[in-house]
Formats: C-alpha cells, sequence, structure tokens
C-alpha cells in the first residue's frame, strides 16, 4: 500500500504508479497517503476526475479542507499543462521546507489516442521535470480493470516505483523510458482530407488569416482569434529556427480541428513549451503560449525535422 512519506525520509522526488482494480482498492491506497501527510501537516494535493475526488473527499470529510483538489479533465485536459500545476504547487510551500505530496491520475480508460500518446510523455517528462526537487512525492494511480495491458506496461516503464501488486521482473525490464523515445514516435496520418501549402518569413500573416478563417469554417468562430495566434506563433517558430520556411497541414479529426506545421529544426528540449518562461526571459514563450491556447499540442521530431500538431476541439461544420 502506497504511503506517504515526510522529511527528512523523503530525499528526492519520488515519482510512483499504483495499481489498482476497483474504487474499494483505490480508496485503501489514496487515503492513507493524503493522511499520512496530514497527520505531519504537510501540503498535499490531490488532481483526479470529479468522480473520483468526490470519493475522496467525502471518505475524508472534513479533513479534506485542507486538501488541495483539482480536476483532472480540466486541468489535465491538455497534458502538457500538468506539470506547470505541480511546479506551481511545489513553489507555493517551497519556502516552509516541508515535503509536498500530490496523486495525479492523468490517464484514463476515456482519453483519446492523442491525449494518451501525450499523457504517457507527460508522465515520462516528470522524472526529467522534478529531478532536482528534493521532498516531492507524487503517486499516480493506474486502473488495471479499465486500462489495456500496453498502457500498463508503459506506466511501469516512467515510474521509478510502483506499488499495488506490480513490480518490474529486473532492472533491465524496469528502465525508465526516457522522453526522447516518445518524441520520435511518428504521428498518425490523417484519414479526412487535408489542406496543405508551404510558407516562408514573409507569409506568416497570411498563415494567421488562413488559420482564423479555418477556424470560423470548423464551428470555430468564437476562437478564431486564438487560433490564429496559436499557429502563428508555431509558424513564426519555423520561420526563426527552422530554415526560415516550412510547411502547414489542416484537416478535421471528427469535431477536431487540427492544424499541423513540420520544418527543418530539431526539438533539443522536451520540457519546451512545459515550463513557464521567467520574466525577463528573452525566447521560450511561444510554446508555452500555444499550448495555454489550444487543447492539445503533440512535438514531434522525424528524420527531416520537427512537427507540431495543434488540436482545437469544436463541432463539425
Amino acid at each position: 500500500m502506497p504511503a506517504a512519506t515526510s522529511a527528512p525520509d523523503a530525499v528526492r522526488f519520488r515519482h510512483e504508479a499504483f495499481f489498482y482494480g476497483d474504487q474499494a482498492t483505490f480508496l485503501a491506497g489514496v487515503l492513507p497517503f493524503v493522511r499520512a501527510a496530514l497527520e505531519v501537516h504537510e501540503p498535499v494535493m490531490v488532481v483526479l476526475r470529479s468522480e473520483k475526488l468526490a470519493a475522496v473527499r467525502a471518505a475524508l470529510g472534513s479533513e479534506s479542507r485542507d486538501v488541495t483538489m483539482a480536476d483532472m479533465a480540466v486541468l489535465g485536459a491538455n497534458p502538457a499543462l500538468i506539470i506547470p500545476a505541480w511546479r506551481r504547487f511545489l513553489n507555493e510551500h517551497a519556502a516552509s521546507g516541508r515535503a509536498v505530496h500530490g496523486i495525479g491520475e492523468p490517464i484514463w480508460a476515456g482519453r483519446s489516442p492523442a491525449e494518451l500518446a501525450e499523457s504517457q510523455l507527460h508522465e515520462a517528462l516528470l522524472n526529467r521535470a522534478f529531478a532536482d526537487d528534493s521532498n516531492f512525492t507524487l503517486l499516480c494511480p493506474y486502473d488495471t480493470a479499465a486500462l489495456g495491458a500496453a498502457v500498463l506496461d508503459a506506466a511501469v516503464h516512467s515510474h521509478p516505483f510502483l506499488s499495488g501488486g506490480r513490480t518490474a521482473p529486473s532492472c533491465e525490464q524496469h528502465a525508465l523510458a526516457a522522453p526522447a523515445d516518445f518524441l520520435a514516435l511518428a504521428l498518425p496520418e490523417p484519414v479526412a482530407p487535408v489542406e496543405q501549402r508551404r510558407f516562408g518569413s514573409t507569409d506568416l500573416a497570411t498563415v494567421r488569416r488562413l488559420a482564423q478563417e479555418m477556424a470560423v469554417r470548423a464551428g470555430l468562430a468564437d476562437r478564431s482569434t486564438e487560433v490564429g495566434l496559436a499557429v502563428h506563433e508555431v509558424a513564426a517558430n519555423s520561420a526563426r529556427h527552422g530554415g526560415g520556411h516550412g510547411s502547414l497541414r489542416t484537416w478535421l479529426d471528427g469535431t477536431e480541428l487540427v492544424f499541423e506545421i513540420s520544418d527543418a529544426g530539431h526539438l533539443d528540449d522536451p520540457l519546451v513549451g512545459r515550463i513557464e518562461p521567467r520574466p525577463d526571459a528573452v525566447t521560450g514563450r511561444g510554446l508555452w503560449l500555444v499550448n495555454h491556447l489550444c487543447d492539445l499540442v503533440q512535438l514531434r521530431n522525424t528524420p527531416d525535422g520537427v512537427i507540431v500538431r495543434l488540436h482545437f476541439r469544436g463541432t463539425a461544420p
């Protein structure tokens, strides 16, 4: 059973996958974790979908007032925004010197394939994002009754610690997945008709206008300004860092409007767009802004360069 550890025992970041098969097992794992933190007056944040939050809140009773809670379906709809949320929580309590505890379930059976891929990348990135943080324990529940074997196996390889009946057969088989491995995975080709055009640094205003027009056509008129801004930011990055030009593809995937910008660059920092830029930073704001404008952002390195996909949820035209 997972349990919160308090300073000085929790010296380094502890990232643990907790496997459960039903609601009773889930509560039997997470409640002791939360209560152990509360007993020693250490901050704890729980990020789950609303129905799970309700169950935890009901079980804790009056103790829940001392727990920070957030709906993962809202906070983590775009998985790239989860790490910034944990970072804010850590920063809020950094001066206290106390250990910090969190429960986050970014992966559930209802995730779309694109969301699942980015959630798995997020889990791998956590190990890098908080590698230098001490006294932070993060417990990630995984529903073994609802998730497929491949998803559960990926969880084993993105978490240094495991509980709930799963253990790695050997150290070799438990080698942690590198973020670079996820960033090299090919994105599926669209099955819908695709509009495509090349652009250069002098075409950015046109790219922005075309993105806004496509948003209107896709039933996203109320978001056309932010759609145009997001596409413009990524296209400008291509013009600036990707060889001066790029390619823009657009299509409708069900009720999602998708833009794909590719260029000849290379993504060196897998955490780009997930770390809030310093107020005096000259660069690094583009993808941070884009992650806050889009419903989902996917970045991949390919043999030919970089691909960025921007997803906007709406209604079919």
